[in-house]
């Protein structure tokens, strides 16, 4: 059974940084995306970062330079390292897994993310 266990979220002042942890158990990441997404009161659910079938990292083109993804396979385990945070940045973020993509180099679509965290809230005031 998949688990994705997110944790590192928290209340921070506009400037501040924040380091998000996505542990997934059941799985490994060979060959699927796993992924980060935010969604804030009222707004769609959006892609952040996360990383593709090939371990190549991806991040939405308004985000790159201020967040960045990494992994330690070892602990299986998906960062989401989060500076100059903007109140613009307060929502809730969801670590999220496809199924194993043999087939598939590159990245996924947000149809394809199967597996859910519970999420971890941010909140950034300004």
């Amino acid at each position: 059974q998949v688990h994705l266990v997110e944790s590192g979220g928290g209340s921070v002042q506009a400037g501040g940084s924040l380091r998000l942890s996505c542990t997934v158990s059941g799985v490994t990441y060979n060959r699927r995306c796993v992924n980060w997404f935010r969604q804030a009161p009222g707004q769609a659910r959006e892609g952040v970062a996360g990383l593709t079938t090939d371990g190549s990292t991806t991040y939405r083109y308004s985000l790159k330079g201020r967040f960045t993804v990494s992994v330690d396979y070892a602990k299986n385990t998906l960062y989401l390292q989060m500076n100059s945070l903007q109140p613009a940045d307060t929502a809730m973020y969801y670590c999220a897994a496809t199924d194993y993509l043999p087939t598939r180099s590159g990245g996924c679509e947000t149809h394809e993310f199967r597996y859910w965290g519970q999420g971890t809230q941010v909140t950034v005031s300004s």
